[in-house]
């Protein structure tokens, strides 16, 4: 058993190495400090982001800085109606050898890189965007009956674009559902607006120094699982998520679940939450999970897990709606 001591200094480790990231990548990235803070949750977690934002806000800027910061390998994929699987996973192609034999060799693809941006991945036919999200789950692409392993750690952030939904392919909701985190970029204001415009047009581009690496990327995932999660805290995360089901009772009137929604938040959901909460506790040096932790994560681990009906299209009513009244309605303690 860790001693008290090995225990703070965990916590304190753990908590510097967050405040330097989020420092380091200030210098090229203005404001979305808390969407930082959720990618680098999901990142040291080993899930994978979906991101939805119109053009331009950075996305691929915020990606790159981070495997720049934390010493990994990054690649892009844009995503077209006519990338085939190949393109991301890799193919055998056919080489000679020193002597002159024929003979197949793997020839890696994009998908092999620590963080790998899917820019657009409702674009792709659901043939190709299987091939990157079974890679997602398996960590691992079987060609020709040959299985390779990806890099670890390995993470893929998504991005979808909100407003053309023209010649796209919208991803299954069993596919939606792997990816631990949905997050909302917001249009930057007035002095966001202003800083990025200095940052980018007055100097060159800054160069951010290395702060973690593999190893201790893998080493937070560690640490994470071992944060202390108290029975009553459990609970509340799970009375939260049961909460999402439309067959879920409720007193004093119908609940916006009851009337909007067809299908609330799977178990992956719950872990999801879990985990995100562990990870939130130790970066902010808490030394166990707070409701606080469980309710902050509530949003970007649920609300691409609610399948609406249509009354709530029609109604103008989205997931973050109902999470937020749940967390308003749901007692701390049962």
């Amino acid at each position: 058993m860790e001693s008290h001591e090995e225990i703070e200094r965990r916590i304190d480790s753990a908590r510097r190495t967050y405040a330097e990231v989020k420092a380091e990548i200030a210098r090229v990235i203005v404001g979305h400090e808390e969407l930082i803070e959720q990618v680098f949750v999901a990142l040291v977690c080993g899930g994978h982001c979906l991101l939805e934002g119109v053009p331009g806000l950075g996305k691929t800027l915020m990606v790159r800085s981070l495997g720049a910061m934390l010493s990994l390998s990054f690649s892009r994929i844009q995503f077209t109606p006519d990338l085939m699987p190949a393109d991301i996973t890799g193919t055998n192609m056919l080489t000679d050898d020193p002597s002159g034999r024929k003979l197949f060799e793997f020839q890696r693809g994009p998908v092999f890189a620590h963080v790998v941006l899917a820019d657009e991945i409702n674009r792709a036919t659901p043939k190709t965007q299987s091939a990157l999200l079974e890679a997602m789950q398996e960590q691992g692409v079987t060609v020709g009956g040959k299985l390779h392993l990806l890099e670890n750690p390995f993470m893929v952030l998504a991005t979808q674009n909100p407003i053309e939904m023209e010649g796209t392919y919208p991803l299954p909701e069993a596919q939606v559902d792997r990816f631990f985190f949905k997050l909302i970029l917001q249009y930057p204001s007035h002095a966001e607006l202003t800083r990025i415009a200095d940052l980018t047009t007055a100097a060159a581009p800054a160069l951010l120094r290395e702060i973690l690496d593999a190893q201790g990327i893998l080493q937070l995932r560690q640490w994470v699982r071992e944060v202390p999660l108290a029975d009553v805290v459990k609970d509340y995360a799970v009375r939260l998520i049961l909460a999402t089901h439309a067959q879920a009772g409720k007193n004093g009137g119908e609940s916006l679940a009851q009337r909007y929604v067809m299908y609330g938040s799977s178990p992956r959901g719950l872990q999801s939450v879990i985990l995100a909460a562990k990870a939130r506790a130790l970066f902010v040096g808490r030394p166990n999970v707070s409701f606080d932790d469980i309710r902050t994560m509530l949003l970007p681990s649920l609300r691409h897990r609610l399948i609406l009906n249509l009354e709530a299209d029609a109604d103008g009513v989205n997931s973050d709606k109902i999470l937020t009244e749940l967390i308003a309605q749901v007692a701390e303690v049962a």
